[in-house]
Order: structure tokens, then sequence, then C-alpha cells
């Protein structure tokens, strides 16, 4: 009795998964998240090439203040130096992760064409029946039936439905640290921007002791307002490697640690169904 309950719970299952794989509705869900993940990689990719360019205009940037007449002439774009690597390297992750979720979309178009379908369904339709059906042929044959209805079904219905959890995981957990750390990288590309473009400031040639007085006192005004830049652009630097990490994070979670677990989990659990 305990077996003919679990040929049965086999068996619904099987027609649900029949369903899935005819109605096409986890293949546009599937499509949709995708190309969602997709978009969001490419802002990121920008993002990260705009502040990887910004850094390296920065740092061949000069400074050049006479403080109480004495002149100084200092890079502050330099203090960026630690971070450009991290960038580049950062773009990487993200373009890699852009082509995972390409590829993803890709297969989903590929396992919902119509003849691929039809192939999982019948070999579906096959082992339900196989599993009624006692002493039809060898064991050694089911168990190789239900090994390729396996991996069919993984590949037909698992990459689709790895895109939805995924997103769901996305929106669920990692979203609120994503949009954080990508406004932040916008804002730091803006304040560096800021900070390269500021003017050189130079003592220039006055015809009175009142004019010259003034220019010192400018230029001293001048040297403070840079050496608070400094200050700022130190702090960039932190901020910086703090968001990129927070980003490889998502991505790497989203594009390449979750989808295999994922698909890892759904083939032990279709292989378990089938009693393998």
């Amino acid at each position: 009795m305990k077996i003919y309950y679990k040929k049965i719970i086999v068996t619904l299952v099987v027609l649900l998964c029949v369903l899935l794989v005819q109605m096409g509705w986890l293949d546009e869900q599937g499509k949709d998240y995708a190309e969602q993940g997709l978009k969001r990689a490419l802002v990121t990719y920008a993002i990260a090439r705009g502040l990887n360019g910004v850094i390296s205009v920065a740092q061949g940037t000069e400074v050049a203040v006479q403080p109480v007449g004495v002149g100084l002439t200092f890079a502050p774009g330099q203090i960026l130096d630690p971070v450009n690597d991290l960038i580049e390297r950062f773009s990487t992750v993200v373009l890699v992760s852009a082509a995972s979720l390409g590829m993803q979309r890709m297969l989903i178009e590929i396992t919902a064409w119509f003849w691929f379908s039809l192939l999982c369904s019948f070999l579906l339709l096959v082992s339900a029946f196989m599993i009624w059906k006692s002493h039809a042929v060898s064991l050694s044959n089911n168990r190789l039936l239900y090994k390729a209805t396996a991996i069919l079904l993984v590949i037909r219905l698992v990459v689709p439905l790895v895109a939805v959890v995924n997103e769901g995981v996305y929106l669920a957990f990692l979203q609120p640290q994503y949009e954080t750390s990508k406004k932040q990288l916008e804002n730091i590309t803006a304040d560096v921007d800021q900070v390269q473009q500021s003017s050189q400031v130079k003592m220039a040639d006055e015809n009175s002791f009142i004019e010259k007085i003034q220019a010192l006192y400018n230029s001293a005004a001048d040297a403070v307002d840079i050496q608070q830049q400094l200050d700022e652009l130190k702090q960039t630097v932190s901020d910086v490697s703090q968001h990129a990490l927070n980003l490889m994070v998502v991505f790497v979670l989203q594009t390449i640690i979750l989808p295999v677990l994922f698909l890892f989990i759904a083939y032990k659990l279709v292989l378990r169904l089938f009693g393998i």
C-alpha cells in the first residue's frame, strides 16, 4: 500500500511537470527575470567603467598652490591608486555575471523549443507508465530511462526555475545592498570627477601691496580647502572598496553560486523522485 501511494505521488508530480513544460509560463517568467538581472549587470558595468575612467584621469591631475608664498605641487588623484585595480577587477566580475545571465536567457529560449519540450513530455509520460507497469523491462533499462528523463527535465524546467528563484532571492535579500552600493558608487564617481576638475591655484603678479596680501590670503584659504578635499578623497578610497565588494558579492551570489547550488539540488531531487 505504501508503494502504491508513492507511485500516485510520483505520477502526479510527473503530470504537473508535463503541464509546466507545455504551458510555457515558467519560461516567460524565467526570461523576464534573467533580462532584468542582465540589465542590472550592464548598468553596474557602465558605472564601474565610468569610475575607472575618472580615477585614471584623476591620478594624473596635479594641483599647484602657494600658501604664504611657498609653492607646492602634488597629485591628489594618486590617493586612489589602491582602488584602481579593484575597480578593474570588479568590472570584470560584473561583465562575467552579465555573460552568465545572457547565457541563462539563451538556454531558456533553446530549451523552450517545441520539439525539445515534446521529447521531454514524452519521456515523462513513458517514465510514469513504467513506474506502474512491473516486469516490463529489466531494472537496468528502467534506471537508464529514468536518468535520461531526469537530465532532460532538469535542462527543460530547472534553468527557468533557477532564474525565477534567483530573482526572488535578490528581491528578498540582495536588492537593498545592491541599490545602496550602486548609488554610492555613482556619487563617488561625481566626487572624484569634481576633484579632478579643480583648477590649479596660482599666485598672480599683483601691482600693489594690498593685492599681494589679498592673494596670499586667498592662496592659504585654497590650501586649506584642498586639504579638506584630500581628507574626503581618502574616505572615498575606503568607500569605493566597500561598495565595490558589496556589489561583487551580489553578482557572484546571483550568477554563479546560487544557480549552481539550485541546479545541484534540483538534479538530486529529480533523481530521488524517480527512485534512482
